[in-house]
């Protein structure tokens, strides 16, 4: 896993995300029927990060890939991993349905405010006032909150949650709680804010700070 590792910029939180998603698999002994769809982005580094079965899909269709995957498979484990860009726009219609459709699948955004890989652009849930290549003089939109805009097409039993990437026990425990909805037939996002210093252009302490400050913006919990 370190050499899988060195794939992501330094500091990064998808290696954190992937780790806790192994544990809980681990723990769950659910590797063998496990299967990881990831978006175009920073998550299709993780092709082959965990010992599990992983394809890589289309920009902003991971959920709708992985909902035809379950649905041939209806036996397996099935995770969408993609950020909040190939979520929360591209991926938008293709989410909501799902949702709205109480598809058994298990959404795993990573929310690091930016498009990553592509240079830091504004993406749906860049802050107010964020400074980005493509908002030198400072984001001008209020932040998309997904999970909470989902909440109003989820049926009963779905699970729609919000952590972070340095709240490990939090994220495990959601992510167990997300593949039991999916077991029970469900629907169930967890959305998880994450680190990007590259493009936040931080060093170590102002990461976690810059971090720490969007907890105040995106609620934690369950939602």
């Amino acid at each position: 896993m370190a050499e899988n590792l060195a794939k992501f910029c330094a500091g990064c939180g998808y290696p954190i995300t992937l780790m806790m998603l192994n544990k809980t698999l681990e723990k769950l002994d659910l590797q063998k029927r496990a299967v990881l769809g990831l978006d175009i982005g920073c998550a299709l580094l993780a092709w082959n990060f965990l010992p599990i079965n992983t394809f890589q899909t289309h920009h902003g269709r991971v959920a709708p890939t992985m909902m035809g995957f379950k649905r041939a498979r209806n036996n397996s484990i099935c995770f969408a991993l993609v950020g909040d860009g190939g979520a929360y726009a591209i991926g938008l219609q293709s989410l909501i349905h799902a949702a709205k459709r109480d598809e058994p699948i298990t959404v795993i955004v990573a929310n690091n405010t930016v498009y990553g890989m592509t240079g830091g652009q504004t993406a749906p849930t860049t802050l107010c006032g964020q400074v980005t290549p493509t908002s030198p003089k400072g984001n001008i939109e209020e932040p998309f909150h997904g999970p909470e805009m989902l909440k109003g097409v989820i049926k009963d039993g779905a699970f729609l949650a919000r952590t972070a990437v340095n709240e490990p026990k939090q994220l495990q425990e959601f992510l167990q709680k997300a593949i039991e909805t999916q077991q029970a037939g469900h629907f169930s996002l967890v959305e998880v804010l994450s680190f990007c210093p590259t493009n936040w252009k931080t060093n170590g302490v102002d990461t976690i700070n810059k971090l720490n400050g969007l907890k105040d913006i995106f609620e934690l919990g369950i939602l």
